[in-house]
């Protein structure tokens, strides 16, 4: 079926204002839609779709679109949405047009220079070769070329994994067991998950299968104490509540109010009752502080470069800048160092990026653990070996998109020796009440 001329137009449009690179993508393709109301779905798909095969492949296009005597940003749209849904739906082009993508198309991309066949910008395609090797690097980037799956979580409050693939299948909608994640599901077609009764009952939530491991690693469990640090919308929060089976307490800190209002509708949907959202200035802030040396578990999913969510945001690869990557290294270190402070003797902290960089993931552990004695690194192996993950790792998780089909993401696991003993408290219970007075 093919698109009505006028996607061209509205394609281009949008593709002027993002590839300025002053705001993420997804953000500025939801303003234009709001801004144009009588676009419908099926419009509105083309277009975002058409702007992200050309956020992925801007290196190669760009190269191509600047020859010729058409405008270089009607031939970027071209090739965007002749990538995404095919140059037979793509209505009024002139004959020279048509000839172009038929050009373009007989290119056989593995002949080219390793580092335009990546689509990566040169600062970070040095950086993957020099960590990766060049052959890895290309694999890698082919991976991170390719649109993102639909994983789903389910709620093991309100449903199991099997009920939910059959409440699936009456929708019509396929889904599959994902291979590492117990309660995950990759969905084989993308549907609108709101309409669906499934998820406005709270029984399944989107969320990246190695996302969903990183909850697991955790090991929250029945009536602990929990934290997590960086709670942004709540994915890694939810999942950690049904892991505690709705009982303890489990903090959701982070230092967005709006993020956190995100998180409210969701936690009604779940059912959940142990999650306690807090809104934190800083790392150093004193609720944080008044809670030190009384949580299980942290989790600190730190602000990073995101580069190993490329499948779904291809334009942080050239929103992003080497420069900021020593910047986020502070910021990273500080927040490991003021999260780690909340541990009891015993208890254990994942340290966890979305990044594919071992500047913003090895690096601050080594750097962490040799400036705190105090703490020392659990084999990865061993945790996934408790948590009856079959993955092999070794100390660190790291998974990688080529690899596992996931995004890219990093997981260490910290934990701190046994404190000294104290005098015992006159009353046992109330450490934990008060704890929870003090985080409000």
């Amino acid at each position: 079926m093919r698109l009505p001329p006028a996607i061209l137009g509205n394609t281009e449009e949008v593709l002027r204002e993002i590839l300025r690179f002053s705001a993420p993508a997804d953000t500025t393709l939801s303003r234009y839609f709001k801004d144009h109301p009588r676009l419908g779905t099926r419009e509105r798909g083309a277009v975002a779709e058409g702007i992200y095969a050309i956020l992925r492949n801007k290196a190669f296009f760009t190269d191509f679109a600047e020859a010729g005597t058409n405008p270089t940003m009607r031939r970027l749209t071209i090739l965007g949405l002749a990538e995404a849904m095919g140059a037979d739906s793509l209505g009024g082009l002139t004959e020279e047009e048509t000839e172009f993508l038929t050009r373009i198309a007989g290119i056989d991309r593995n002949l080219m220079p390793p580092q335009m066949r990546s689509n990566l910008p040169k600062w970070l395609f040095d950086k993957f070769v020099a960590q990766f090797g060049e052959e890895e690097t290309l694999a890698l980037a082919d991976a991170l070329n390719q649109p993102a799956p639909l994983d789903l979580r389910v709620n093991s409050i309100k449903a199991t994994r099997e009920d939910v693939i059959a409440a699936l299948a009456l929708a019509p909608v396929a889904a599959v067991p994902t291979p590492f994640a117990p309660l995950g599901l990759r969905v084989l077609r993308k549907p609108n998950l709101q309409n669906l009764d499934l998820f406005k009952n709270g029984s399944i939530e989107v969320q990246d299968e190695g996302s969903q491991l990183l909850s697991q690693i955790v090991g929250a469990k029945r009536g602990e104490m929990v934290v997590d640090f960086c709670a942004g919308a709540g994915g890694k929060t939810l999942s950690l509540g049904a892991s505690m089976r709705n009982t303890g307490r489990l903090y959701a800190f982070d230092i967005s109010e709006k993020r956190l209002a995100k998180l409210k509708p969701r936690m009604a949907r779940s059912g959940l009752s142990n999650v306690h959202p807090v809104q934190i200035a800083h790392e150093r802030d004193a609720k944080i502080k008044r809670l030190a040396g009384k949580i299980d578990r942290v989790l600190v999913d730190a602000p990073c470069s995101g580069l190993g969510t490329l499948r779904r945001n291809p334009d942080v690869k050239w929103r992003q800048k080497v420069e900021a990557i020593a910047e986020m290294q502070v910021k990273q270190a500080s927040i490991l160092d003021g999260a780690a402070r909340l541990l009891k003797g015993g208890g254990r902290l994942v340290y966890a990026t979305c990044s594919l960089l071992d500047e913003e993931n090895d690096f601050i552990v080594q750097q962490f653990l040799a400036a705190h004695p105090e703490f020392f690194l659990v084999p990865m192996s061993q945790v996934l070996a408790e948590q009856k993950i079959a993955l092999e790792m070794g100390d660190y998780l790291k998974l990688l998109p080529h690899k596992h089909q996931t995004d890219g993401f990093f997981a260490a696991v910290l934990e701190r020796k046994p404190l000294p003993p104290r005098a015992p408290k006159a009353d046992p219970d109330a450490g934990t009440a008060d704890a929870d007075a003090d985080a409000q």
